[in-house]
């Protein structure tokens, strides 16, 4: 949910904003320097709604307009092939997404919902609050980029831009660019078009550049941070399972996880999910072992019909089950003594050429006896002990966080790659889904623009009535808005309500 101290730190700094900004103009001492200022700074406020516009910057757009005009006519021809190829992939897959969402609402067991490409994102609710700071930035940074598309374009298709600024509404930033109307209306359709597409283009090439980035961070980081050696700890959550004296800490390696080996990030998640799919692993333990542990009588049965044979309050022992003579057996066993050096199993013909080489006892598989799908799993992080987790495996992915870098020098900072490797994935994230979105044949975003365009481009010779024309492009314009709006609300109750 939305923690309620950020919800009124929020609300209640846009009212006194708002208050503030509406009493010094009704003030008769300071209301009309007060505007004068604003109007100087190029500021407006306005309720949950703050922009800035500046011209400082029409000299630098100017010169990347001029730097080599027939290239730069290439990359923006570019951007309208894109733009057009996004418009239809665009709708393609708001039709797709509409109906995932509809699929999952009208389902018993819906499945999937983190696997669409488009998801409606709420702070606090399927973004965590620690990763705000990542996504405004991000969003900022791909709003920024995609002015810059268009402010440059426009300038190259003698274009006048009035202004650039940047905005605040309620906590999302973005970026916008103020064109002179009257001569983006003089120059032909497909100048237009150049205009239009250059925002969407600048993102696309934002997402591929901050790909590259993220393939390319080993290889930028190879001098001062290494990879390929385990996922490295960088911050275990606070009374968590993977919390205590013999768990795991930050600065820990991690090198397996039972029989899974992990080089990176990546294997940990894949183990975790192969030992949570699959039935729980066996261990090779010789059988006299089993004698002094066993306990008769104190054998139950739990709700979900599994075995517990140990005390309840034993916090070292654990039961175990094992076959002896086609028949089920079971034993209360020292967990880490017993795990100590004991390799996997899935049977006892697994453990056949396994002897115990004090006693020359034979060994036999015994797996843990637990409940639903807990697992007991072994963590290997040396030259540590290794961690013994009891419990449901997905909750260490929740409770431990690692990174695939690791310092090569101890003054070195652990976050700095996290940092710089979340931050790309949320450029790629949000600059891809700006690009999709604005394409969008739909009110108010590029989309609108691109789309009456490129009618003007090729419906001219066929509906010679101009107002026929905006009145196919009204209708497709609606059409887009619909489906647009249908996407952000049904997933607006998915993300909320369920």
């Amino acid at each position: 949910m939305i923690p309620v101290p950020l919800v009124v730190c929020v609300l209640g700094g846009w009212c006194f904003v708002y208050l503030t900004d509406v009493l010094l103009k009704l003030s008769d001492s300071y209301g009309h320097g007060y505007e004068v200022w604003l109007g100087s700074k190029g500021l407006s406020l306005s309720p949950f709604h703050i922009r800035w516009q500046t011209s400082l910057f029409n000299r630098l757009f100017s010169r990347c307009a001029r730097i080599n005009p027939h290239a730069l006519y290439l990359w923006f021809t570019s951007g309208v092939v894109f733009g057009l190829v996004s418009m239809c992939g665009s709708v393609v897959l708001l039709i797709r997404t509409l109906q995932q969402t509809v699929h999952q609402m009208t389902s018993d067991h819906p499945q999937g919902a983190n696997q669409q490409t488009l998801q409606v994102v709420v702070p606090g609710v399927n973004l965590p609050v620690s990763q705000l700071a990542y996504f405004f930035s991000a969003l900022l940074v791909s709003g920024v980029i995609h002015e810059l598309g268009h402010a440059v374009a426009a300038i190259r298709e003698q274009v006048r831009v009035n202004g650039f600024g940047v905005f605040l509404f309620v906590v999302y930033p973005g970026a916008f660019v103020d064109l002179f109307t009257t001569h983006l209306n003089l120059i032909s359709p497909a100048q237009q078009l150049r205009i239009f597409c250059a925002g969407v283009w600048h993102n696309f090439v934002l997402c591929v550049a901050a790909l590259c980035f993220l393939f390319l961070l080993p290889v930028l980081l190879f001098p001062v941070y290494y990879t390929g050696a385990g996922a490295l700890v960088t911050e275990v959550v606070q009374g968590s399972p993977a919390d205590g004296p013999r768990g795991l800490s930050i600065g820990d390696m991690v090198t397996g996880l039972e029989d899974c080996d992990v080089r990176t990030v990546e294997d940990w998640n894949s183990c975790l999910t192969i030992h949570t799919q699959t039935p729980q692993t066996g261990y090779c333990v010789p059988t006299h072992t089993l004698q002094p542990s066993w306990a008769h009588g104190r054998v139950y049965r739990r709700l979900d019909t599994s075995i517990e044979c140990c005390s309840n309050n034993s916090l070292t022992d654990l039961c175990f089950s094992y076959t002896k003579l086609q028949e089920s057996e079971y034993a209360c066993l020292p967990v880490r003594k017993m795990l100590s050096g004991s390799r996997v199993c899935r049977s006892n013909a697994h453990c056949l050429t396994q002897t115990d080489p004090d006693t020359h006892s034979p060994s036999v598989c015994v797996t843990p006896s637990l409940e639903n799908q807990t697992r007991l799993i072994r963590i290997t992080h040396p030259p540590n002990t290794q961690m013994l987790f009891v419990g449901f495996p997905p909750h260490l992915q929740y409770a431990v966080s690692l990174t695939n870098f690791a310092p090569r020098f101890g003054f070195l900072n652990l976050d700095l790659p996290v940092v710089m490797e979340t931050f790309c994935k949320y450029v790629v994230s949000l600059s891809g889904a700006l690009a999709v979105v604005n394409s969008v044949p739909c009110f108010a975003l590029d989309g609108q623009w691109m789309l009456s365009a490129l009618l003007e481009a090729t419906l001219v010779t066929v509906v010679t009535d101009r107002q026929r024309r905006e009145l196919i492009g009204f209708f497709l314009l609606l059409g887009g808005s619909a489906l647009l709006a249908a996407n952000v609300a049904l997933g607006l109750w998915m993300v909320t309500a369920r």
